[in-house]
């Protein structure tokens, strides 16, 4: 069992108020890892379904950035990551710093099965947290 730091804290926080705060997004299992978050969502509207691989440098022009949909999973995850890092930053005192790597990595589930499979690795995944390959050799961590 993972037990949360302050930091991860504000994580799994903000995470549960991005999701209530969001008509077209339905929250199933989730769970907070030392450096990571594994989640299943269910869009409620499958027209914004979807992200683009490319999102905006933190320097990038406004002539450049590319534009997220709203309601999309896109404009979701920058939410609740944008929220999420203010939160730490106070608590850390490290204004405009990074927490999250960019972008994110998202997977479609089709059917029950699969639904089935991914929420078993989702909730199972802390048990092997020791074995990981990401995990960091510090142990600067959110849990």
């Amino acid at each position: 069992m993972v037990r949360l730091n302050e930091l991860g804290e504000i994580v799994e926080q903000e995470w549960q108020r991005a999701v209530a705060m969001r008509r077209e997004i339905d929250m199933d299992v989730f769970v907070v890892m030392p450096n990571h978050l594994h989640a299943i969502v269910m869009m409620t509207d499958a027209n914004h379904v979807g992200a683009h691989g490319r999102a905006p440098l933190h320097n990038a022009s406004d002539e450049t950035r590319l534009h997220r949909p709203p309601r999309s999973l896109g404009s979701f995850i920058a939410a609740f990551k944008a929220a999420s890092t203010r939160k730490v930053n106070v608590l850390r005192g490290t204004p405009g710093e990074r927490f999250w790597q960019r972008n994110y990595y998202e997977r479609i589930i089709r059917n029950e099965r699969e639904l089935y499979a991914v929420r078993e690795y989702v909730t199972h995944n802390p048990l092997a947290w020791d074995s990981d390959p990401e995990r960091p050799a510090t142990e600067a961590t959110i849990a």
